[in-house]
């Protein structure tokens, strides 16, 4: 018998497919927009300048100063910057950290959002905004969060660092895996789950050996959609505590930092989830954790927080901060056992 769930579904409009990019000015019109304010990261000017460019008047401006964690300084030197355009909505280009800067703006004025995503960071669908402060990350949930329109261009990525592609689909998949266990999870979220991880499983190793195979690429966007999707509709647990902690209050880079978690945290759930992640774990060879840590191995993944710039003395600390106000996760934050799985992933040992 199927056991009772409750399932809302995405309200984001999703445009997908390789001269998506073309429906970028459609796609601000249609949110009633006459002046967007271009969001991107120092990285992406460039390309966002072309984008801006693109859109004629309905530019309002750029600003490109996006950054990990979405500090809260940065995002009011954004909504300066807002104000002082005479913008009405904003367009993110990029990956996690422009996203979140979009979405902070959102949370503070219900601007809205159009999102040209370049990275698997799936966070584009989801009503989750996560910001520092004071060398604290927190994160807040509503509908007013989450963008109203999702443009997913494979032609974008085509030229994304094989790196960069290999840690946010990691990213994503990390989603997938932790909604599988979410105390909210349910039968669609689940299936979304596993063909986001199939997709990205199937298409990561392919983007490394050809970075340019534009098959590929569009595969693991759609992964990372379904990914991020799930995130959006479930509650996030121990994995994304952990990874939170590490990025707000240590300056780890986000995705980077998932990658080289997630064997771990999987790991650490694995009896207590073991139906919710048998699917997962059948798709990785049986065991859930070493399967994705050797996944992670086979396609280059960083697989060490001390290769991140993590400092073995900062555990002690990190394993108490994660402990504070903890997630909802199916197996109970043991103080122990916490320390024991941030010492394996600061090593980089394979989950026994």
């Amino acid at each position: 018998m199927v056991a009772p769930f409750r399932y809302t579904a995405s309200a984001a409009e999703i445009i997908f497919g390789s001269g998506s990019l073309s429906r970028l000015a459609e796609a601000v019109a249609g949110q009633g927009g006459k002046r967007a304010l271009i969001l991107s990261t120092r990285h992406q000017k460039q390309e966002a300048e072309r984008i801006a460019a693109s859109l004629g008047p309905l530019a309002a401006g750029l600003f490109h100063e996006a950054a990990m964690h979405t500090p809260v300084d940065v995002t009011e030197r954004a909504m300066a910057r807002y104000s002082q355009a005479g913008a009405d909505c904003v367009v993110a280009i990029g990956g996690g950290s422009t996203i979140g800067l979009g979405k902070a703006i959102a949370y503070r004025n219900d601007a809205p959002q159009i999102v040209v995503a370049t990275t698997y960071a799936g966070s584009e669908v989801t009503p989750i905004l996560g910001q520092t402060e004071n060398g604290q990350k927190t994160t807040v949930r509503g509908a007013g969060i989450l963008p109203e329109v999702v443009i997913y261009d494979p032609e974008l990525t085509l030229s994304l660092p094989v790196e960069i592609s290999v840690s946010s689909g990691l990213n994503a998949m990390a989603h997938a895996v932790e909604g599988l266990y979410a105390e909210d999870r349910n039968p669609i979220s689940s299936m979304m789950a596993i063909e986001g991880l199939r997709a990205l499983k199937h298409a990561l190793p392919q983007i490394v050996q050809a970075p340019r195979d534009i098959e590929a690429r569009s595969e693991a966007l759609y992964g990372s959609w379904l990914c991020g999707s799930v995130l959006g509709t479930v509650g996030m647990a121990l994995h994304h505590k952990l990874c939170h902690t590490l990025g707000g209050s240590f300056d780890l880079p986000h995705a980077e930092t998932h990658a080289v978690v997630l064997p771990h945290s999987a790991d650490y759930n694995a009896a207590a989830a073991t139906d919710a992640l048998r699917p997962a774990a059948e798709l990785f060879g049986g065991s859930l954790g070493r399967g994705l840590y050797d996944f992670a191995a086979s396609i280059g993944a960083p697989l060490a927080l001390r290769d991140l710039g993590m400092k073995e003395a900062d555990l002690d600390r990190a394993a108490e901060i994660a402990a504070r106000n903890p997630y909802w996760n199916p197996r109970p934050l043991e103080g122990k056992a916490i320390r024991a799985l941030l010492q394996s992933a600061w090593e980089g040992a394979r989950p026994r």
